[in-house]
């Protein structure tokens, strides 16, 4: 499983006949001379290995991932390796499940790049690395907005003239995908249901944040619009925001397009409201008694309650509420604060509960709770791996 960023690839190799993973690694600072690789051989049962050093692109880092490999008996020749499957983070309204990589996809791909300019690029270098490497091995895209897909008009469309949207492909697309598709099925299996059966909010809180509403395994609506940048407040964008700031930045603040570019998605959120976009180190200084971190806090609950609550509304019926990701997984008074005075609507933490740490998908709501409230950690490496396995699988 290959993720390929603008200069890092995450990397995992997993054996589908159990899920094990045999390997896991990072290249980060790719195109840099403090390039570095870190390779844990878990099928070896091996110590972290890390090579530094200047690793000028995409196709070297793949290479020498591919020797760190071999190494451990696993390199990426071996006559068991099946498929290679590739996260993409835009692919519009075709790409609804995971699909075979050849000439169309790629440049579908490619076409699609003005609405996915940081990422799409990214995990087109990864996709033909990996095609030169193993030319002869089925590749796989499994993408971030397919699992949105089944949003109905109503949720995906903007309120803006038709003709313009469709011609510039301007809607609701939805990422975070896996996760938002493993969490719900896991969530499901928590509560002993078939996803089928439940109706779960799901919130993916990272640096990047998102919320789903998923109706019966199906998502219905979710916070992320056209791009990464609208819905929760995260650690460096803003999420919702009146579009006509923008106009008024240019017009007054006389800023450019790009200038505004990044700063709402580099300079906002989190960071530009206090400074820092590590929650612990928030909660930190919340307890140091910071009132700017304070007020980053509190906005950032605020938002998020708001979109907890709206899609209590679009889904009728909640049977679970489930946090996940960095945030999600960890900061348990993140998740006391979203549920916080929500009682109303059937949800509420157990505190003891809510203080656990732990790896296994947990209820954190007290007993006979009308709504369960659940910390479920993700795993879309797992659920790329999974969407490849099962495709690869029905075509051979």
């Amino acid at each position: 499983m290959l993720n390929s960023g603008s200069s890092s690839v995450k990397y995992q190799l997993l054996d589908m006949r159990d899920s094990s993973r045999l390997a896991v690694g990072l290249v980060e600072r790719i195109g840099e001379q403090t390039s570095r690789l870190k390779h844990t051989p878990l099928a070896a049962g091996g110590d972290s290995r890390e090579v530094t050093g200047p690793i000028a692109d995409h196709d070297a880092a793949l290479k020498a991932v591919a020797e760190e490999l071999a190494k451990d008996g696993l390199g990426l020749d071996s006559p068991e390796l099946a498929a290679i499957g590739h996260r993409v983070v835009h692919g519009g309204r075709r790409f609804t499940e995971p699909t075979i990589i050849d000439d169309a996809v790629l440049a579908e791909i490619e076409r699609l790049i003005p609405v996915a300019p940081l990422h799409n690029p990214a995990n087109l270098t990864g996709i033909r690395t990996a095609q030169a490497l193993r030319p002869d091995l089925p590749q796989v895209a499994v993408f971030d907005t397919a699992f949105h897909t089944t949003m109905p008009e109503s949720a995906a469309r903007y309120a803006i003239d038709v003709e313009t949207a469709d011609r510039y492909r301007v809607r609701r697309y939805g990422f975070h995908g896996t996760s938002h598709a493993y969490v719900s099925r896991a969530t499901a299996k928590l509560l002993g249901k078939a996803p089928e059966d439940v109706n779960v909010i799901v919130l993916h809180l990272g640096n990047g944040a998102s919320a789903s509403a998923v109706r019966k395994g199906r998502c219905v609506d979710t916070s992320m619009g056209l791009t990464p940048l609208e819905g929760l407040v995260m650690g460096t964008r803003s999420g919702d925001m009146d579009p006509a700031v923008i106009f008024h930045l240019m017009r007054v603040g006389g800023m450019s397009a790009d200038a505004i570019d990044t700063l709402l998605n580099k300079r906002s959120g989190l960071i530009g409201l206090c400074g820092d976009n590590d929650m612990r180190e928030i909660r930190r200084r919340i307890d140091e008694g910071d009132e700017q971190a304070r007020l980053a806090f509190d906005i950032y609950i605020h938002r998020l309650k708001k979109y907890i609550g709206a899609y209590c509304a679009v889904l009728g019926t909640v049977d679970a509420v489930a946090f996940t990701a960095g945030v999600g997984e960890n900061a348990a008074p993140v998740r006391e604060a979203a549920v916080a005075g929500l009682e109303g609507l059937g949800l509420a933490v157990d505190a003891e509960l809510n203080a656990v740490r732990g790896d296994a998908p947990r209820l954190i709501s007290p007993e006979h709770a009308r709504v369960a409230v659940a910390v479920v950690p993700t795993d879309e490496e797992l659920e790329i791996a999974t969407q490849t396995y099962a495709l690869v699988g029905k075509n051979n």
